[in-house]
């Protein structure tokens, strides 16, 4: 077996592990196991069709300590209240005060409205 490298690490949600896994489908024709396992478990989740552009609106709200992989678990989650999203939050040491939280969950409803 050979020396595996790691070249670089970066968070990922759903909805962009689903879009390489059909990238590696079209170059490779068919898919592993655990990619195949993985990409059925993906079918039955990923329910935003457009989770970059939610993506960038979370971004440009400029929350304080709010960091690229909170972002990428609020997609994969998908917290429609402040309640859920405190849940959500509560596995990393960051702290948002109530009213940044009302910013996120208002534009995952308004996102989800307009879907």
């Amino acid at each position: 077996m050979g020396d595996t490298q790691i070249i670089s690490e970066a968070p990922i949600n759903s909805y962009q592990l689903k879009k390489e896994l059909e990238k590696i489908k079209k170059r490779d024709g068919e898919l592993n196991f655990r990619a195949n396992k993985t990409e059925e478990y993906l079918n039955q989740i990923a329910d935003i069709k457009n989770a970059d552009e939610l993506h960038d609106k979370l971004v440009k709200l400029n929350i304080p300590r709010l960091k690229e992989q909170h972002i990428h678990k609020i997609l994969d989650v998908g917290p429609t209240t402040v309640n859920e999203l405190k849940v959500v939050l509560q596995g990393y040491t960051v702290t948002i005060n109530n009213d940044s939280m009302k910013k996120i969950a208002d534009t995952i409803n308004e996102f989800l409205e307009k879907k």
